[in-house]
């Protein structure tokens, strides 16, 4: 297998720099707001970031109130976000956050992109994504075997007061790394068995959820978030 060994990564946030936000005046007088995602990775990554954010606030999955998926039909990460936590705050009548979020490798146009749950056609097939991935870059790698594939994981998070907020709040996280040409680690989700980490030598999927969470594009966009409250 052919380890990339270059890249530089966004720098790991204190262990307290969620906690510091915990005074912050309330988005709302509501305290509940609904998270506009079924996804069950994204869920237990929401649960961890919130709960260590301290926030006098209950998030209440989507799925729990009954309400489905929104066509995601935006051309672009913000897009897909907003069209999501519209759809859920509409539905429910609450405040929403929606997570947009996905793999860019630029080599490939910046693909999967806003496609990244169904890369491969059917939606949340990981195994195949990866599959997908993997040989989508093959022709690449041959070319110069021994060059790193870059990428980077994107999150944009947005959060709506009401369906019909004219001014939504936006956060953007970044997560750079290399594409790897074979799977390695068994935590995680999506792509991160392939998510290189060069200056950790790990894999996304081989961080444990707490430092995961300090360095991920996630978890960025909730400290930036949570600076706009």
């Amino acid at each position: 297998m052919n380890i990339p060994t270059s890249q530089t990564l966004a720098q790991s946030p204190s262990k307290d720099e969620f906690s510091e936000f915990s005074g912050q005046k309330q988005f709302s007088a509501q305290n509940e707001w609904v998270l506009a995602s079924n996804n069950k990775g994204k869920l237990a990554e929401f649960e961890r970031l919130f709960a260590a954010a301290n926030l006098d606030i209950t998030i209440t999955p989507q799925g729990q109130l009954n309400i489905a998926d929104a066509i995601e039909d935006g051309l672009s990460f913000v897009e897909n976000a907003i069209i999501k936590a519209r759809h859920a705050s509409r539905s429910s009548g609450l405040p929403a956050i929606a997570d947009d979020s996905g793999l860019c490798v630029p080599v490939l146009g910046n693909a999967p992109g806003i496609y990244s749950a169904r890369y491969a056609g059917g939606h949340g097939n990981d195994a195949n994504n990866n599959a997908k991935l993997i040989a989508d870059l093959q022709p690449i790698r041959k070319q110069n075997p021994n060059a790193p594939i870059k990428g980077m994981f994107v999150c944009v998070l947005a959060l709506v007061r009401h369906a019909d907020d004219p001014l939504p709040i936006i956060a953007q996280g970044l997560w750079q790394g290399e594409i790897l040409d074979a799977p390695h680690g068994d935590g995680g989700f999506g792509y991160d068995p392939l998510f290189w980490l060069p200056q950790l030598e790990a894999t996304a999927a081989s961080l444990d959820s707490a430092h995961k969470n300090q360095i991920s594009h996630r978890g960025q966009a909730i400290r930036q978030l949570l600076q706009q409250l």
